[in-house]
């Protein structure tokens, strides 16, 4: 994954500051802009955990603090609803500048509502998300029901949200009233997919039932069943990345027939940020995954170990060499199974057992047949399987050539 810090103007020219997070290969086959939720900033966990998501997926993934907040520019006290739907038209300005207009809105709470707004108002977007949103943006009043009486009788006040002090003024809850969003959501025809708890106590379920049903089709609702509002646990807001890529990509336009110069002679490119953890994100030849280490060694588990993806490709070349040699041979095999581990152990009767020097790489490899097979034909195969490629370059001399590139 690149992750550049980039900064773009607001309508009133103050700046906004944001972070473009590209996939592995540097050309996304679609640009996103992700909305932030109500005095969040654009680095809340849950915002990066599906941010990567995206970005493991191809997407590149623009996502930004709004005017007041985080490291962007201007008060928050003079900012509203309004401007948070400006924001997001600016940052999609700046994308279809500089690279290319963003296709997917994704919005968490009252920035989910914003990115129905905005979508109306952006003509390249043709997908939208929205995470925990309510279907009103007043519905966030309940949030600053303390502090109305005061906003009320001197035109502002200031209000403690999850441990910070705001200052909210009159014409920030005189801007929520005027926000029909069952109107907007009627009359917008690009599809929608709603995500929400039915645990979320900061914004009920019944709001996504009011979105989904004031929305038009094609409209999808996935449950985000166990998940805190704020997606606090990173299997949920990973899980909701790779349910926004998989459901977004059907109405999005991706060109798999496009062949980008990749800035690499090489089959596999693993990417890796400083504040990801042990998180890789890779692309391999056409194909993007993450590895990773479990997460009792310090890792997420979102992905494959080294190890095992060494493993993944004993396993994958054994099945397709034994398939070669049995097609070839017009032997009918229904099914091949490779069950492989890899370990590290002693060398039978070393004399110094704990040098790493003593201890000898292990793949045990166990191959399961389905088909009309005889005795004669399983030992042929037995013997086929240790002539896979991988097989014999792991029992060659291998040499790995390392150095530094710009």
């Amino acid at each position: 994954m690149s992750l550049q810090k980039v900064r773009f103007g607001n309508k009133d020219g103050q700046d906004l500051v944001g972070r473009l997070e590209l996939p592995a290969n540097r050309h996304p086959h679609n640009f996103a802009i992700f909305a932030h939720c109500f005095t969040c900033t654009k680095n809340l966990t849950a915002v990066r955990n599906i941010s990567k998501a995206l970005t493991s997926n191809g997407f590149g993934v623009l996502r930004f603090d709004f005017t007041g907040l985080g490291e962007s520019d201007g008060d928050f006290e003079n900012t509203n609803f309004s401007g948070n739907v400006e924001d997001l038209i600016a940052a999609s300005d700046f994308l279809e500048k500089n690279y290319q207009a963003p296709t997917l809105l994704v919005g968490h709470s009252l920035g989910g509502a914003a990115v129905i707004f905005a979508a109306d108002k952006i003509n390249s977007i043709k997908a939208l998300t929205t995470i925990g949103a309510p279907s009103n943006p007043i519905h966030i009043e309940h949030l600053l029901k303390e502090g109305i009486p005061e906003i009320e009788k001197s035109g502002k006040a200031v209000i403690n949200l999850s441990g910070r002090d705001f200052t909210i003024k009159k014409q920030f809850l005189d801007d929520l009233q005027h926000k029909p969003l069952s109107q907007i959501l009627g009359q917008l025809r690009k599809p929608i997919l709603i995500l929400h708890s039915p645990q979320d106590t900061t914004v009920a379920i019944k709001n996504a039932e009011e979105i989904y049903v004031a929305a038009r089709h094609p409209k999808s609702f996935i449950s985000l069943d166990g998940a805190d509002h704020l997606l606090s646990n990173k299997r949920d807001s990973f899980y909701a990345g790779e349910v926004i890529s998989g459901w977004a990509k059907r109405y999005l336009k991706i060109d798999t027939t496009r062949k980008e110069e990749p800035k690499t002679k090489h089959q596999v490119v693993a990417s890796l940020d400083h504040d990801d953890g042990f998180s890789t994100q890779m692309k391999v030849g056409n194909h993007f995954l993450t590895a990773d280490e479990p997460v009792d060694v310090g890792g997420n588990d979102f992905g494959p170990s080294p190890y095992e993806l060494v493993s993944a490709g004993l396993s994958a070349c054994t099945a397709m060499t034994i398939q070669m040699y049995a097609k070839r041979k017009a032997w009918v095999i229904d099914n091949i199974e490779v069950h492989t581990s890899h370990n590290r152990s002693h060398v039978a009767d070393c004399k110094d057992c704990e040098s790493d020097g003593s201890k000898i790489d292990t793949f045990e490899r166990e191959i399961k047949l389905t088909g009309p097979l005889d005795e004669k034909q399983k030992k042929r195969i037995l013997q086929i399987a240790d002539k896979c490629p991988v097989h014999k370059t792991l029992h060659s001399q291998i040499q790995v050539i390392t150095k530094l590139i710009d």
